[in-house]
């Protein structure tokens, strides 16, 4: 019998669309430690059908835009869009190394790494395709009251 979920895509998979997503592959590669799984190339363009890459213990899909597959017919990479309102998040084990190696890779900071109240440490870079990326280590536990009275402070500032 076939596996109704396939073993390791559990949980919500982001499927970016990056133009192009050959160099998109390459880039996570380098930023992030991503490791790519597989791909699926258009016999005719060349162009990313499907990609598939593994960060962490988490899988990240991927594809070139094709406007011409989409009901409207628009583009639909963040550059086209003039940005997007998603930021896919991960936590990290040093936020400031992931934050540098993804400078060096070509991301753009956009908010260099903060002690945050909610009790993480916080930056968030726009790769090169257009796409939020916030990177986090936990550094310490909140508790409920000081998580209130730190979002009091702040709608007083």
């Amino acid at each position: 019998m076939t596996n109704p979920i396939p073993d390791g895509m559990t949980g919500l998979i982001p499927h970016l669309v990056c133009d192009p997503c050959d160099q998109a592959i390459e880039f996570y590669a380098r930023a992030f430690g991503a490791e790519e799984l597989s791909r699926s190339v258009h016999p005719e363009t060349g162009k990313i059908l499907h990609a598939a890459m593994r960060l962490g213990s988490q899988v990240l899909f991927m594809s070139d835009d094709f406007p011409e597959f989409c009901a409207d017919g628009k583009p639909s990479s963040p550059q086209a869009l003039g940005g997007t309102p998603v930021t896919v998040h991960r936590y990290v084990a040093d936020c400031d190394n992931a934050l540098a190696t993804a400078q060096s890779a070509g991301a753009t900071l956009v908010m260099p790494a903060e002690d945050m109240f909610w009790g993480d440490r916080y930056g968030i870079v726009v790769d090169p395709f257009g796409h939020r990326w916030s990177l986090a280590t936990h550094i310490r536990d909140v508790t409920e009251d000081e998580m209130k009275a730190a979002m009091s402070d702040l709608s007083m500032a």
